[in-house]
């Protein structure tokens, strides 16, 4: 390591001005890992963090497209990250960051994994060239785009639901809530009990969404929807109630 003492001058006047340029690349580079961007608001805005105005006219400050946060963009610095993210904000699979994704919807990993493993050791697990040979371009585009479907369905599923809750009486809300965390608990022992979330709406599922109406017909029409219903209650209790 050479000694500062052997820095001519200029060398030095260089180093003091590039520190801060490397500084605001850093800056940037972590902006971008961590989902913030730069963003123009329209209308007045108010730094979430420090609660002072947004000023300016275009570029204020950024916003996390995880959870929608507004900030400063010094402000940001400070923010930490472990932000919860938006469902609203995660309307794709493919192309999103792997940590948003599961936290978006509290599981352990995307659902997608799970899916196309099950498919794949329920019916391909002899199919000559398994994983060797490629895909049809147009048929991977159209399964990508089932799967984005797919999530915004169960989000938009997942509000309706919510705002229904909102709607009970504090006593019926409460139960069913301590209930549900039971249940939950329940499918975390799947391995011993064979009780998953799915079982348990078939079995609670008349019992807490009896039809009003007293007929055989009604209620086995029924049986299908209020085993589904229960079964959403139970696999997002924590995001739901």
């Amino acid at each position: 390591m050479f000694s500062e003492e052997l820095w001519p001058e200029n060398e030095k006047k260089c180093a003091v001005l590039r520190k801060p340029k490397q500084g605001r690349k850093r800056q940037e580079l972590l902006a971008m890992a961590l989902g913030v961007k730069v963003h123009t608001f329209r209308g007045p805005h108010w730094c979430e963090y420090c609660a002072n105005f947004m000023w300016g006219l275009i570029a204020q400050g950024v916003r996390c497209s995880d959870c929608g946060l507004n900030v400063h963009k010094q402000c940001s610095k400070h923010v930490p990250n472990d932000c919860q993210p938006d469902l609203k904000r995660i309307k794709k699979v493919y192309c999103c960051d792997l940590t948003t994704l599961v936290k978006a919807h509290n599981t352990q990993r995307p659902m997608v994994v799970d899916i196309c493993i099950r498919e794949i050791e329920a019916r391909g697990l002899k199919s000559e060239g398994l994983y060797r040979v490629s895909g049809f371009t147009e048929h991977i585009e159209d399964v990508k785009m089932a799967f984005d479907r797919e999530i915004s369905n169960a989000d938009e599923r997942l509000e309706a639901v919510h705002d229904v809750l909102m709607l009970l009486p504090p006593a019926h809300y409460e139960t069913l809530r301590y209930l549900m965390i039971h249940l939950k608990k329940v499918t975390m022992n799947e391995k011993d009990n064979f009780m998953n979330a799915e079982n348990l709406g078939i079995v609670f599922g008349p019992t807490l969404m009896r039809s009003p109406e007293d007929s055989t017909l009604t209620t086995l029409h029924d049986m299908r929807y209020q085993k589904l219903i229960v079964q959403i209650l139970i696999e997002n209790e924590d995001v739901l109630f």
